[in-house]
């Protein structure tokens, strides 16, 4: 019998950019194992920087969209994983959630264009994420 997929739902302040790399890494390395979800404090639109950077990676978030972490507050979760301070600190109390943990990740959106094409910090971000998030997810359900 086949064991349901562990709900994992990462939370940043806007849900444009950390938080939706985060899903998509999730969803590409841990799919078989993972419903990956994202949601912001303040939900605004998904970073074209983030989509181009992870479309380099072979992961396509063009069809994400930015979601309020209002519309799971009454979903069942195996594990929140917060990637900013400020998405911690304003984590509403989610009576669904198992677990709650913080993986700080740098927030590549205020910093100014690095790299010959703008996208060095959104590079950093990205294999930051896959290596630390992932990670994490991966020691905290044991997969």
């Amino acid at each position: 019998m086949t064991q349901p997929k562990k709900r994992v739902l990462v939370l940043c302040t806007g849900n444009s950019c950390r938080s939706q790399m985060s899903e998509g890494w999730l969803r590409h390395d841990l799919g078989d194992d993972v419903e990956a979800l994202s949601a912001g404090t303040h939900p605004c639109f998904v970073h074209p920087d983030a989509i181009a950077v992870m479309a380099e990676a072979g992961v396509d978030i063009s069809g994400h969209r930015s979601k309020s972490v209002l519309e799971f507050l009454g979903e069942p979760v195996d594990l929140v994983v917060t990637v900013c301070d400020s998405a911690r600190e304003a984590c509403p109390v989610l009576p669904g959630a198992r677990k709650v943990v913080h993986e700080g990740i740098e927030d590549p959106v205020g910093n100014l264009p690095s790299g010959p094409d703008g996208l060095d910090d959104f590079r950093r971000a990205r294999d930051e994420i896959r290596e630390r998030v992932v990670g994490r997810v991966r020691r905290e359900l044991g997969l």
